[in-house]
């Protein structure tokens, strides 16, 4: 019998349809592969097994949060080459069962065929009817009630976890997030007395920048009681009663209108079947010549969720459309659609800032949420970002209005703000 990593290597070279993009070490020591390339680390034959019964990238997360495959290198780069040798793959025909039956006795050679591993407990396994209410929370606290104290370990000080605004090359990830508030609030036209409404304020960075810069009186919507709590700590430590938070779903705001309306990426986990209803609800609290800004990443028909890690690890029924289709979505709603403004290049910097952060409290995290955790954010950060730098995945802010019946935006001639 061959070396665990040379009798894997061939069958790995007949899937992809070409040489292996890593190197390999297996559990017995052996390597295969390109000695310049990062190395995945098989600790085990059960890092195959999870392989073996969820074919494709959830076995391989699997494997990679359980810690039965380490990358030594960059994880980036790893991902990088992987995801250029899934795309050559996919122009090539099937394998032929002569050649399946050859990679399962190699397999058994192996000792890698066994029960089915059970998932790690850090996957998601939301139950109910796709985006119910109580689905909804579910998803949304499997999420983002890891705790506060994790999230600011990732995030910038104002806990702002959306796509960051670099005006400049070097600015810190703190400096993007501030520029980006700033960017939302001068395209809304916010001024002091108005009022903000946020449907999905996230930890609050909007609302208590917009209340504490510009002077509105700023109300937020959130599912998630920490973020409510986080929101609520904040705004009496900045002494800023005039910000509000409201621990509801976004399909339970009641008929207060807005003089100006945001919802920074969060249009993105209300579902394509209830995408009109989200649309018709930001058009119904908004007033008329009111402006509304969507933040709101993209993505075409291939994995509109993220694919199997992100669904099942990060963001369960997430949903990203097309812009187009956004943009036609609000236009049914009653909106008029006056600028739409794509970030993609600035999530690319964003992400890997909130890497950095991931890596420089590495100790903290693990303290806080455990090593599996940690693993689960690597492998998502380092995807996300890699998504973005290959335009598989895109973000933009879309500022609308409400017009008046008879056609009044009540905007000027000239939007000067909408740039830098």
């Amino acid at each position: 019998m061959p070396p665990a990593a040379t009798a894997l290597a061939e069958p790995l070279t007949r899937l992809l349809g070409t040489e292996l993009p890593v190197r390999l070490r297996a559990w017995d020591g052996s390597t295969a592969g390109p000695a310049d390339a990062p190395t995945v680390v098989l600790r085990s034959r059960r890092a195959l097994r999870h392989v073996a019964w969820s074919p494709g990238e959830l076995g391989l997360a699997r494997a990679y949060v359980t810690g039965e495959i380490e990358v030594d290198g960059d994880l980036t780069d790893a991902l990088r080459r992987c995801w250029h040798s899934a795309r050559e793959q996919a122009s090539r025909p099937e394998l032929g069962l002569r050649e399946r039956v050859a990679i399962l006795r190699t397999a058994a050679r192996l000792g890698v065929l066994g029960p089915r591993p059970a998932p790690p407990p850090e996957e998601a396994r939301p139950t109910g009817a796709l985006h119910t209410r109580r689905r909804d929370r579910a998803v949304i606290a499997h999420h983002y009630d890891l705790g506060n104290d994790f999230y600011r370990l990732v995030l910038d000080p104002a806990m702002a976890y959306s796509c960051a605004y670099y005006r400049d090359p070097r600015d810190s990830l703190e400096t993007a997030q501030r520029a980006k508030l700033d960017l939302v609030c001068r395209k809304l036209g916010l001024r002091p007395g108005m009022r903000l409404l946020d449907v999905g304020c996230g930890w609050g960075a909007l609302l208590l920048h917009a209340a504490e810069h510009y002077g509105v009186r700023a109300t937020g919507v959130t599912l998630s009681a920490a973020q409510a709590d986080h929101v609520r700590a904040e705004a009496a430590r900045r002494a800023l009663p005039e910000v509000t938070v409201l621990l509801r779903d976004y399909r339970d705001v009641g008929d207060e209108q807005f003089d100006a309306v945001a919802s920074l990426e969060m249009g993105e986990h209300v579902g394509a079947e209830h995408y009109p209803r989200y649309a018709a609800t930001l058009y119904r609290v908004l007033r008329p010549e009111g402006r509304m800004l969507l933040q709101q990443m993209s993505r075409g028909a291939v994995a509109p969720g993220g694919g199997a890690f992100i669904e099942s690890y990060i963001a369960p029924d997430m949903t990203m459309r097309p812009v187009g289709d956004t943009v036609a979505a609000l236009e049914r709603a009653g909106f008029e659609v006056r600028h739409v403004h794509a970030l993609r290049e600035h999530y690319v910097r964003t992400i890997r800032d909130w890497a950095d952060r991931l890596e420089h409290h590495r100790d903290e995290v693990v303290a806080l949420a455990g090593a599996a955790r940690l693993r689960v954010w690597r492998l998502y950060l380092a995807g996300g970002a890699l998504a973005f730098e290959e335009n598989r995945m895109g973000v933009h802010q879309i500022l609308a209005v409400r017009p008046t019946t008879d056609g009044r935006s009540g905007l000027p001639l000239e939007l000067p703000e909408v740039t830098g």
